[in-house]
C-alpha cells in the first residue's frame, strides 16, 4: 500500500540518498587514484583493482537482489546494505595495504550493489501507482547525477584533504539513512523461507558476470587476448552465461527469473538501459580524459564543468515524470533524448585545441536534458508490464544491464582511442616532411625563434622537432576523442527504432510489488 503526505517524502529522500551514495562511489576514487598510489606504493596496474573490485561486485549482485530482497525482506535486506556500506566504507578509509583496500571495496561493492535495485523497487511500492512516473524520475536523479557530480566531489576531497576522506563522508549519511531506513520504511513480508537455495545459480552468476566485467575493466589495459588470463575469463565469462541461464531455467527455484523476459517491453528495455549506460557512463568517461590530457585542466576544474549539466538534470526530472502522467509517450520522450544526445557528442567533436570552460556550457546542458529524457521514459517503458516480486528481478537485471553497458561503453572507446591513435598518428606524420612547404615553413619560423632565444642552430632544430612532435601528437588525441563522441552518439541514435518495439500505454500506472 502506498505512503503519504511526510512519510512518503522521508522514505523517498531516504532510498534516493542511498543509493545516491553508491553511484557516486563509482566515480568518486578515479582522481585520487594516483594519491592512493604514492601513499600505498602501488603500480598504476595494481591500484587499478580498486575500482575494477568494485564494478565487479557490484554487477555480480545487481541481478540477485531482487531475490536476496524477497528472501530476507525487502527491508530488511536494503537496511543490511546499508549498514555494510558504511562500515566499509570506514575499513576501506582506514586501510593500510593496498589489498586491505580492494578487500573492502569490494565488500562495498557487493552492498551497494543492493541498494540501487531494492531502493528503486521500494520508491516504486511507497509512491501511488498514478504517480510512479514521478517516483522514477526521482531515483534517476541519483542514476544519472551520481556518476557526473562524482569526479567534482572526488577532486575537491583529493585538492583539499587526504584519499581516506572520500570514504570517510559516507559515514554519516549511511548512519543517518539506515536510522530513517529502520523507523519509516514499512516491514515487507519474505518468500521463499524453507525454498532450497540455488547455490549452483548463485555461483555461475558470479563466475559469468564477474569474468564478464573483469574483462571489460582489465581488457584493453592487458593488450585483450594477448594476455593469458584475459583469455581464460573471457572464455569462462562465455560459458559461465550460458550454463546460468540454463540452470536458471531447469530449476523450480531460480536466483534470477528469466521468466519475465517474456514481457516484450522488458526485454526490449534491457536492451536500451544498455545503450543508456553506453552513452551515460562512457561519455562521463572520455570529458575528463580530454580535459584533463589534452587540455590541461584539473580534476576539481573538469567536475566543475560538469556540474552545471547535472543541475540540469536534477530540474528536468520532476517535469519528466509529470509529463509521464499526462499520457505523453515514452517512447517519443526517449527519441528526444537521443538526439540530443547525439547533437551533445557532435558538438564536442568540433573542439579543439584552444576550447575552453565556456565552450562546454551549451554541450553539457543538451546532454543533462537529454539523459533526464533518455533515463526515466527507458526505465518506465522496461517495467511497465512487470507484476508482484517480477519488479524487484526486473529493476536489478534492468539496472545490472545499464552497468554492464557502461562497462562495455568504456571498453569499446578505451580501444577505439588506442586504434584510432595510431591511424591519426600516421596519417599527420606523412605531412610532417621537407617537402611539404608548410611544414618547411613553420618548422623554420620556429628555429628562427629560438634562435633568437640564445639557442645555437643545432639547439634549435632539435627543439623546434620536439615541439613538432608535441604539436602532431595533441593533433592526433583531438582527432581521436573527436571519433570517440561520433561513436558513443551514433550508438544512441542507431538505437532509436528499438524503442518502437516497446508497447505504447497513455498512463504509465506501473504495478506496484505488493510483497
Amino acid at each position: 500500500m502506498a505512503e503519504k503526505g511526510l512519510k512518503k517524502w522521508v522514505i523517498t529522500i531516504t532510498v534516493i540518498t542511498a543509493s545516491l551514495l553508491e553511484l557516486i562511489d563509482t566515480t568518486i576514487v578515479n582522481v585520487s587514484l594516483p594519491q592512493m598510489q604514492g601513499n600505498l606504493g602501488a603500480t598504476l596496474e595494481d591500484i587499478a583493482w580498486i575500482t575494477t573490485g568494485y564494478a565487479v561486485a557490484n554487477v555480480i549482485i545487481l541481478p540477485m537482489s531482487g531475490w536476496l530482497g524477497s528472501r530476507f525482506g525487502r527491508k530488511n535486506y536494503f537496511l543490511a546494505s546499508i549498514i555494510i556500506f558504511t562500515i566499509a566504507s570506514f575499513l576501506c578509509g582506514n586501510a593500510t595495504t593496498l589489498e586491505e583496500l580492494v578487500l573492502f571495496r569490494i565488500v562495498q561493492g557487493l552492498a551497494g550493489g543492493g541498494l540501487i535495485s531494492t531502493a528503486q523497487a521500494i520508491l516504486l511500492e511507497t509512491w501511488p501507482k498514478e504517480e510512479v512516473g514521478t517516483a522514477t524520475a526521482l531515483f534517476g536523479l541519483g542514476a544519472v547525477v551520481g556518476p557526473t557530480v562524482g569526479p567534482t566531489i572526488g577532486g575537491y576531497i583529493t585538492d583539499h584533504f587526504s584519499w581516506p576522506w572520500i570514504f570517510y563522508v559516507n559515514i554519516p549519511v549511511g548512519a543517518i539513512a539506515a536510522y530513517a531506513t529502520y523507523t519509516f520504511v514499512k516491514e515487507t513480508p519474505r518468500s521463499g523461507k524453507g525454498t532450497p537455495i540455488d547455490w549452483w545459480g548463485i555461483l555461475l552468476l558470479a563466475i559469468a558476470v564477474g569474468s564478464l566485467q573483469t574483462v571489460l575493466e582489465k581488457g584493453e589495459t592487458e593488450d585483450w587476448f594477448a594476455t593469458p588470463y584475459i583469455t581464460a575469463l573471457s572464455i569462462a565469462s562465455v560459458l559461465g552465461i550460458i550454463l546460468f541461464i540454463w540452470r536458471e531455467f531447469s530449476t523450480d527455484h531460480p536466483i534470477v527469473n528469466f521468466k519475465i523476459m517474456r514481457h516484450r517491453s522488458f526485454s526490449v528495455g534491457m536492451f536500451t538501459s544498455f545503450v543508456l549506460g553506453f552513452g551515460l557512463y562512457g561519455s562521463v568517461f572520455v570529458f575528463p580524459i580530454f580535459c584533463q590530457n589534452l587540455l590541461g585542466f584539473s580534476a576539481q576544474q573538469t567536475g566543475e564543468i560538469l556540474f552545471p549539466g547535472g543541475l540540469v538534470t536534477i530540474a528536468m526530472m520532476p517535469f519528466i515524470g509529470k509529463m509521464l502522467q499526462k499520457g505523453i509517450p515514452a517512447q517519443f520522450m526517449a527519441t528526444v533524448g537521443m538526439f540530443l544526445f547525439f547533437i551533445f557528442s557532435h558538438m564536442l567533436s568540433k573542439s579543439t585545441l584552444a576550447s575552453g570552460t565556456s565552450d562546454f556550457f551549451w554541450p553539457l546542458v543538451i546532454r543533462g536534458v537529454g539523459m533526464a529524457l533518455l533515463f526515466v521514459p527507458l526505465t518506465t517503458l522496461a517495467i511497465q508490464d512487470l507484476r508482484g516480486a517480477e519488479i524487484g528481478q526486473g529493476t536489478g537485471l534492468n539496472n545490472m544491464m545499464r552497468q554492464l553497458g557502461g562497462s562495455f561503453g568504456i571498453a569499446a572507446l578505451t580501444t577505439l582511442i588506442h586504434i584510432r591513435q595510431g591511424f591519426h598518428r600516421t596519417v599527420l606524420l606523412e605531412n610532417v616532411n621537407a617537402y611539404n612547404p608548410a611544414f618547411v615553413e613553420k618548422f623554420n619560423a620556429m628555429v628562427r625563434s629560438f634562435m633568437a632565444k640564445g639557442y645555437s642552430l643545432l639547439d634549435a632544430q632539435q627543439v623546434a622537432l620536439k615541439a613538432m612532435d608535441l604539436s602532431v601528437l595533441k593533433q592526433t588525441l583531438l582527432l581521436t576523442y573527436s571519433d570517440a563522441y561520433w561513436v558513443a552518439g551514433g550508438i544512441l541514435l542507431c538505437s532509436i527504432p528499438l524503442l518502437y518495439l516497446q508497447k505504447f500505454k497513455k498512463n504509465k500506472n506501473v504495478p506496484v510489488d505488493v510483497h
